[in-house]
């Protein structure tokens, strides 16, 4: 950070002064300054102006974690998002936030591009982990609750991404036809919220937008962008494009764009002075583009205003990360089903256990997603020597992978490489310009796959090892990559072609998983010799890279056996656990998935291992929603989610009772795929139809079951908000506190612990419109969540939930009228653990209002 301290309030717009000196330095400013500033210098900084002040402000990709933006150091991982969301607790998402700002700080970066906001509305969605629920509230609540916290200590986050971004297909090209009233209802309504909060940025989406009236890119859409976000909310901050998202010049500035990122080049790089000095460009647009970048600077300390004085923030304190993130995956997991084998030992002091530790993802636990999210960790713990650690004396931990998960083999260890040619260990490395002639060879002993170290003259590496594979039996080896490619396995090809690079891979990271072409060869004393041929490729925004995974299966033992190895150890245990997941071929930005279903063997796994010892417990290591077909079989089930660095010291703290798992499901588990109610989304003719209009996620569960089995109306395998935890409760009573007309409605619920452990109740409440809604007003959703509240009691005591539904929640949007507008009537306000376990009822009668 400069000397400057960053100011410590999310109301930095209320100061008349600071606009003042804000618009005297943009005055300042040559046009040619002007149109450089709102263009990134590079991959992650905008430009300095050194004679105003003015340093770089840093960004940094960050749902997961703050990512290092020069690629060298290691940061705090956390949980998916979607397990955030899944304590249902703000103050844990307020903690989460100021250790976002502690990261971000450690790395000398500014803005977080986080949280991202957008809804689960198909669980095939690539990003759905990144996400925080299905519904709206939920998401806005823990949203607004992380992003004031981390800026109240003076790191900007990005709210992203501008709207209706809610898939991967195409999702650079395609348009979300969503209607008015579903926008404002449904997928605007966290981004409202979050202005409403303060946020300092918001990222706008690759895809476009067709709400009826204007079909555009979305950073091109001025009724969303200005009309709605800037003139309509209020919104003061940086509009900032998804990466490489900006298609054009002029209609992205009328539209309200106001930085493009990254750069320098691009259509803005390229263009956008020239636009001005045309007059396609007008010079007051460019102006109010400036000023929100030198605001958002000021805010997060990056610019020193001469007239001053800065409030001072203070420094942001770097706890030890650990007992937070250890605390986010214990409450974060939610108990699906438990006949009781949960908690499997109660702390360290009692009788020693045998367990069985079982599956793949027991033995390397699918820690984060794919895609820009991705981040080096500081520390990784497992679940074998965690619970290892937790168990009492003499308890012995039987680790069996038993499954296989992944369609590609694993990275090849570079040091079973030799360069073929000078027989020193790595790999050869040889640059050839345009015309095929060897510009520079080198041996690298280590090798990741991934090289960004490209000469401006070269066009392709041809890349080539020995590999050893003495071990007798099948070998598998293989190269994976993007761009123009010829893999060949002891002369043999195993590819030539071309994988296509857009903007749907991301192409920033090093942590892509291309699909590897791959033969089998059998072991033998000399070796394989692995060549390759790949493409240097430069995309627009990106430095030129090259790209070559090399990728080796080992012989070893068949699926048969690995499968009943396991079915061996959970026949020895008192207990079995097996850990079962999806993996970063499934979940990953730049791609949705196929199906639902888990992959490899794991669900034959969960069977043999049910078969043979009926005291198993399912831990499910997924961000989305897969099917668990043995589900009814199964005595006790946990979703573990994608739960970062402490994905073993916080499963351990489940497993021993340590810590309750409080977590309740932000979105609906489905027992069948074809009872979903968005299955895909593949854009037709280049269309993502949002037809379901106002009913996500479970809101088209609740009308359908509502409406009979004739309707569809099959129950999920768990529905939204449900969650069991360590002990039972009690709803007692209801009441709510009559609001005046535009205020929020407070609903007071009492619960008992009536268990015999401390636990923690989510309490929900939610709405149901007046009768004869159905006749008057057929798109509104039968209930839908109002609110919600966490409170903590001991066992046998009571405690009373405050639960706060925002009067928001009872309106409608008027397309008509251009307004929101309360019909009125009598609603019910149903106390619940779970939008299908309601427990008490509170009718409120509300009178109409029209706010603007």
């Amino acid at each position: 950070m400069s000397s400057q301290t960053a100011v410590n309030s999310t109301d930095a717009s209320t100061d008349a002064s600071t606009e003042i000196e804000i618009d005297a330095l943009v005055d300042l400013l040559g046009v040619d300054e002007k149109a450089a500033l709102v263009v990134g210098a590079s991959m992650w900084a905008t430009r300095a102006v050194e004679r105003i002040g003015l340093e770089p402000v840093v960004m940094s990709d960050g749902p997961v974690g703050v990512r290092d933006p020069q690629g060298h150091g290691t940061s705090a991982m956390l949980p998916a998002p979607s397990a955030l969301a899944a304590t249902w607790d703000v103050e844990l998402a307020r903690r989460t936030g100021r250790l976002f700002a502690a990261e971000a700080r450690r790395h000398g970066v500014d803005v977080v591009l986080a949280p991202q906001v957008n809804l689960q509305r198909t669980p095939v969605g690539g990003r759905h982990f990144e996400c925080y629920s299905e519904d709206p509230h939920l998401t806005a609540e823990v949203a607004v609750a992380l992003v004031t916290a981390a800026q109240e200590r003076g790191v900007g986050m990005c709210v992203k991404h501008y709207v209706a971004n809610d898939s991967e297909t195409d999702r650079t090209r395609y348009l979300a036809r969503v209607d008015e009233r579903t926008l404002r209802e449904v997928y605007l309504a966290p981004f409202d919220r979050l202005v409403a909060a303060g946020a300092w940025s918001v990222m706008g989406a690759y895809s476009g937008v067709d709400d009826g009236t204007v079909a555009a890119p979305a950073l091109e859409h001025r009724p969303l962008l200005t009309g709605v976000l800037k003139e309509e909310w209020g919104f003061d901050g940086l509009v900032v494009s998804d990466w490489v998202a900006t298609q054009s010049v002029a209609p992205a500035v009328r539209g309200g764009l106001d930085l493009q990122m990254p750069g320098p080049d691009g259509p803005w790089g390229d263009g956008l002075l020239a636009a001005v000095r045309s007059g396609e460009v007008a010079v007051a647009d460019l102006d109010d583009k400036v000023r929100r970048l030198l605001r958002l600077a000021h805010r997060v300390g990056r610019l020193a205003l001469p007239g001053g004085p800065v409030v001072d923030g203070g420094p942001v304190p770097a706890e030890d990360p650990v007992p937070l993130l250890r605390e986010l995956v214990g409450r974060s997991v939610v108990v699906l089903k438990n006949d009781g084998l949960v908690p499997v030992a109660d702390g360290p002091d009692g009788a020693p256990l045998r367990v069985a530790l079982l599956g793949a993802h027991a033995v390397e636990p699918f820690f984060q997603g794919g895609g820009s999210s991705f981040v080096v960790p500081d520390r990784l713990t497992y679940p074998a020597e965690a619970l290892r650690a937790a168990l009492p004396a003499g308890s012995v931990v039987d680790l069996v992978a038993g499954s296989r998960v992944l369609r590609n083999p694993p990275a090849l260890d570079p040091a079973r490489c030799t360069d073929p040619v000078t027989g020193a260990p790595g790999v050869r490395l040889e640059w050839l310009a345009a015309d095929g002639t060897v510009r520079r060879v080198e041996t690298r002993g280590a090798w990741d796959g991934w090289c960004a170290d490209v000469g401006p003259d070269d066009a392709t590496l041809r890349l080539s090892a020995r590999v050893r594979t003495d071990e007798p039996g099948t070998h598998e080896l293989g190269v994976g990559t993007v761009g123009a490619h010829q893999v060949t396995v002891d002369g043999r090809t195993a590819s030539a072609g071309d994988v296509v690079v857009d903007e749907d891979v991301i192409l920033a990271s090093g942590h892509n998983h291309p699909i590897a072409s791959t033969l089998a060869v059998e072991g033998g004393a000399d070796g394989t010799l692995l060549e390759a041929e790949l493409q240097v490729v430069h995309p627009v925004g990106y430095d030129r890279f090259v790209r070559g995974a090399l990728v080796h299966r080992l012989p070893g033992p068949t699926a048969e056996d690995e499968l009943e190895a396991a079915a061996a150890a959970a026949r020895e245990a008192d207990v079995a656990v097996v850990v079962v997941g999806t993996t970063h071929e499934v979940e990953s930005e730049g791609y949705d998935r196929a199906d639902l279903a888990l992959p490899g063997t794991q669900d034959e796994l969960v069977r043999r291992v049910l078969a043979a010892n009926p005291r198993t417990v399912v831990v499910v290591n997924a961000g989305a929603p897969v099917l668990l077909p043995w589900y009814d079989e199964a005595p006790a089930v946990l979703w573990g989610w994608l739960p970062g660095q402490e994905a073993g010291t916080g499963l351990a703290d489940v497993l021993t009772g340590v810590t309750e798992p409080s977590g309740r499901l932000p979105w609906t588990l489905p027992a069948r795929a074809a009872d979903v109610p968005v299955p895909h989304a593949i854009p037709a003719g280049g269309v993502v139809d949002y037809a379901e209009r106002l009913d996500v996620g479970y809101r088209a569960w609740e009308r359908r079951l509502d409406a009979g089995p004739g309707a569809g109306g099959h129950e999920p395998a768990a529905p939204f908000g449900h969650g069991l935890g360590w002990t039972t409760w009690e709803y007692e009573a209801a009441d709510a506190v009559p609001a005046s007309a535009g205020e929020d409605v407070v609903v007071r619920v009492a619960v008992r612990n009536t268990g015999t452990r401390p636990g923690r109740e989510v309490v929900q409440v939610y709405v149901t419109p007046p009768a004869g809604t159905v006749a008057t007003d057929p798109e509104r959703p039968v209930r839908w969540l109002g609110g919600f509240a966490v409170v903590d009691a001991a066992p046998g005591e009571r405690a009373t939930a405050e639960v706060r539904v925002p009067r928001r929640a009872l309106q409608t949007w008027d397309a008509a009228a251009g307004g929101w507008t309360t019909p009125p009537g009598t609603y019910r306000l149903t106390a619940s653990r779970s939008v299908r376990d309601p427990r008490l009822d509170v009718d409120l009668v509300v009178a109409p209002d029209i706010q603007p």
